[in-house]
């Protein structure tokens, strides 16, 4: 027997030098040239499932749950076969994973022990599991054995508790058997790899199961990466009425989701033919680029005047990739006027989500491009659809304005920085127009930076914004950037985060310069939570435990970790223009603090523009919504 194919530290690092060699094991030529069955651990057999995926980054924080793995990992990245990056925190090290795949489209595998190492992990996982990011989560269980407590494991005498809890947050699996490798890997590919709702994949790898050898594993039977080919909706009497529908109809609006990033030209191909105004949720931006004059912008809670006019002026409603999150359409109460809507989704639930509803089910490319065969342009001509567009083009060019003045506001008198500052909005518009001019990627942590970023940005492209509005996971931002130094094709990264948000993941800037991130982070220091203080004046008139009195000096904070390029931001816009040039021309990471204003002025931020089931607005909100149409 070669000793290729058994299952030693010498057999293993000469089978990571033949993957190596081969360049992975994602193609049939290179499985073809592996031997065809080999001996090797549980966590061998792991490592090569994965890279039968094309799964080759490791993002880790090992414990006394992931040893062997990490011996295997060891030899495979000696050999170039893997890359793994260790981190400092299991949350951080989660939104670098999502940022990774969902940014730079290279899903990875995160890689911990069970107990708070776990926990924390599995917290991060939400950005993931709330913006369909596929990402590998493999955690050290307890042993199987049941020989007694394991350390960290939860201290209840019931099998299997964190692969339970997993199984709450996600799709997950108990590698509780060596030879059900193959299930495993095939039900970890149909998540993290799913083409419409992707996911956090938990596998759960118990101390004990790692090292048994798995006998004559044939690496061809492992399951490659799912490819699932689009699907299209197949009753084209549905397909039919629902273009009746769109071409008759007078008052059009589309409400994109982020389930249509990817399918930008055809769906601005269908709005320009049914005379369709277009809203965007957050995760939309730059669907339809900024300039186009049927792009009305953000809808929802947080909305702007364009957007939440054509919601509520509408009467048939197209909504394309969209879960329909409550914010986004004001807990449903933001479509009054609407009595049809067509709903484009590859999820029969999302697109069952309002009443009287024509479901066009399937991939939202190849369904909206069945719709575009079967409406022509003249469809937009069809009775007051013209009127309805000047209509809302004059509320966007009203946004527009608004909007312009709100980015040029002069810096405002903030009573805890005693002294003028910039306002969110203009600051934001500074990074905004900074991060086109270096063709920068921008990441939106939560809380108020987000929401004005997201009523801000003006994206021609998809894939320049990307905010955690799912989870609104305070952190993200500021963890995400790391991946930038992960990436095989990086582009310059750049975390908008309040101070509370950077808090939550401060080691992120020790990650950030350790895997050699060339990226900048934003520091918007208000020194409260403004988000939920401007909830409590807008429904309670007062303010009560959203900000505190100690300050921090964030420029030295950030410049005592060795690497880091700290600087103030100063308080007008020359002097932010310069840090931020400062920042760029730094090859590693840069952090700006930028004192920003936070009070009752209403210049001071973009306003709200929709309703939302939230505090004591409940009851109104909740009446409206048993009234509602669809």
């Amino acid at each position: 027997m070669s000793i290729e194919t058994i299952a030693t530290t010498q057999g293993i690092a000469q089978r990571a030098a033949l993957v190596a060699r081969l360049g992975g094991l994602a193609t049939r030529a290179q499985t073809d040239a592996f031997p065809e069955q080999v001996d090797v651990t549980c966590s061998e057999g792991l490592v090569l499932g994965l890279l039968r995926q094309g799964v080759s980054k490791f993002l880790v924080i090992f414990g006394h749950g992931s040893t062997d793995l990490g011996e295997v990992l060891r030899l495979y990245e000696a050999a170039g076969a893997v890359k793994v990056f260790n981190f400092r925190n299991e949350v951080e090290m989660a939104h670098t994973a999502t940022a990774l795949s969902w940014a730079f489209a290279e899903p990875c595998a995160v890689v911990t022990s069970i107990g708070p190492g776990g926990l924390q992990a599995m917290a991060g996982s939400l950005t993931a599991a709330s913006n369909g990011v596929g990402v590998y989560h493999i955690y050290g269980d307890e042993t199987t054995h049941g020989e007694g407590y394991n350390m960290q494991q939860v201290p209840k005498p019931q099998q299997g508790l964190y692969g339970q809890i997993t199984g709450l947050m996600g799709q997950s699996y108990v590698l509780h058997t060596p030879m059900a490798l193959r299930d495993a890997m095939r039900r970890g590919t149909q998540t993290v790899h799913h083409p419409s709702k992707a996911g956090p994949f938990f596998l759960m790898f118990p101390i004990n199961t790692q090292p048994q050898v798995i006998s004559k594993l044939r690496i061809s039977s492992l399951p490659d990466r799912l490819n699932s080919a689009p699907t299209m909706v197949a009753d084209s009497a549905t397909l039919t009425q629902a273009a009746s529908l769109l071409k008759s109809s007078s008052k059009v609006a589309f409400k994109l989701g982020g389930g249509a990033r990817r399918f930008g030209s055809g769906i601005t191909e269908l709005a320009e033919k049914v005379g369709a105004a277009v809203v965007l949720s957050p995760g939309a931006s730059g669907v339809l680029p900024d300039q186009h004059p049927q792009n009305m912008h953000v809808g929802g809670s947080k909305g702007s005047i364009s957007g939440n006019f054509a919601m509520t002026e509408a009467t048939t409603l197209v909504v394309i990739g969209s879960r329909a999150v409550c914010q986004s359409d004001c807990s449903g109460i933001g479509y009054p006027n609407v009595t049809q809507v067509v709903n484009i989704n590859a999820d029969l639930i999302d697109a069952h989500h309002y009443n009287q509803t024509i479901a066009l089910c399937g991939d939202i490319g190849a369904v909206v491009g069945q719709l575009n065969q079967i409406i022509d342009r003249s469809a937009a001509t069809v009775g007051d659809k013209q009127a309805w567009l000047r209509a809302c083009h004059q509320k966007k060019m009203e946004w527009r304005g608004f909007l312009t003045a709100r980015q040029a506001q002069a810096p405002l008198h903030d009573p805890v920085w005693g002294k003028p500052v910039l306002t969110q909005p203009a600051a934001i518009k500074e990074v905004c127009n900074f991060a086109k001019a270096v063709d920068g990627i921008k990441f939106f942590d939560a809380g108020d930076v987000q929401a004005n970023g997201f009523q801000t940005v003006e994206d021609e492209h998809v894939g320049d914004t990307f905010t955690d509005t799912g989870a609104s996971y305070m952190g993200f931002a500021t963890s995400a950037v790391t991946a930038a130094g992960l990436a095989d094709s990086p582009r310059y990264a750049i975390a908008l985060v309040g101070d509370g948000s950077f808090m939550m993941n401060p080691q992120a800037l020790i990650s950030a310069v350790e895997h050699r991130a060339h990226a900048l982070i934003v520091i918007f220091d208000n020194r409260r939570m403004a988000a939920i203080t401007g909830l409590q004046h807008a429904q309670y008139g007062q303010e009560f435990r959203t900000n505190d009195s100690v300050a921090v000096d964030y420029v030295m904070l950030a410049g005592s970790v060795r690497g880091v390029n700290a600087l103030s931001g100063g308080v007008s816009r020359e002097s932010f223009r310069e840090a931020l040039k400062s920042a760029h021309a730094y090859k590693g990471l840069s952090v700006i603090h930028l004192p920003v204003y936070a009070g009752t002025q209403p210049e001071g931020g973009l306003g709200a523009y929709g309703s939302w089931n939230v505090g004591n607005w409940c009851d109104r909100v909740q009446e409206i919504y048993q009234a509602t149409k669809i």
